[in-house]
């Protein structure tokens, strides 16, 4: 029996990121941080369904989202999230809520490659598009340690079909076209809400604070 679009990890993710990509083009109003964790939620089902390969990504992402989730009860928006590390000084700080924002940018962009690479991709072997993805976004941030058990635990990976069933996606076209607009959606969202530039921000007021006690103490 088919599943429901509830049952539906890549229907709950393009809705939600659509909404998402919709409020930042929109320009009208800042991205609520419970509709933001609440979307990056849909996605960690993908990890779990990827295998042992990606298992460390899986929890740390999982981690970094559930404190989003957790502050997002007392904290309203994206920005607000990021003025207030500023505003304490903690913006690179571990454990700081923009620090695990930006881990939880990079779990998507992997999503987002991912996406990219199977659609690129001919056979039913995920091993090449999920190296390819890995190489480009998490291993960069990774030792020699972490890259061997991940290049091992690729040949341990589902095949796309495989995939696709775990994600309770029938058929073929339909589900390759999901993670087309998926994809783009995700990426549309990450490029228009731009973390680096505020990280970027974020330096230059601690210049301004810099200069400015400077300024008051001579």
């Amino acid at each position: 029996m088919a599943g429901t679009d509830n049952d539906k990890p890549l229907t709950k993710i393009s809705e939600s990121f659509k909404e998402l990509a919709a409020t930042v083009n929109s320009q009208a109003a800042d991205v609520e941080l419970a509709a933001f964790s609440r979307a990056c939620s849909y996605v960690s089902p993908l990890f779990g369904c990827l295998g042992i390969a990606f298992k460390f990504a899986e929890m740390d992402y999982v981690a970094k989202v559930d404190d989003l989730a957790e502050a997002s009860k007392s904290i309203l928006t994206l920005q607000s999230v990021i003025d207030r590390d500023i505003e304490g000084n903690c913006v690179r700080k571990a454990g700081s809520h923009t620090r695990n924002l930006l881990r939880v940018k990079r779990g998507l962009d992997m999503v987002r490659v991912l996406f990219e690479q199977i659609l690129a991709a001919e056979g039913n072997s995920l091993k090449d598009p999920a190296s390819k993805a890995y190489t480009q976004v998490f291993a960069p941030h990774h030792g020699w340690a972490i890259r061997k058990a991940v290049a091992a635990g690729m040949y341990a990976l589902p095949t796309r079909a495989q995939l696709l069933r775990k994600l309770n996606e029938d058929g073929e076209s339909y589900p390759m076209t999901y993670l087309f607009l998926l994809s783009n959606m995700i990426l549309t969202f990450t490029f228009r809400f731009n973390f680096s530039f505020l990280l970027n921000n974020y330096i230059l007021k601690k210049f301004h604070i810099f200069f400015r006690s400077e300024n008051e103490n001579r």
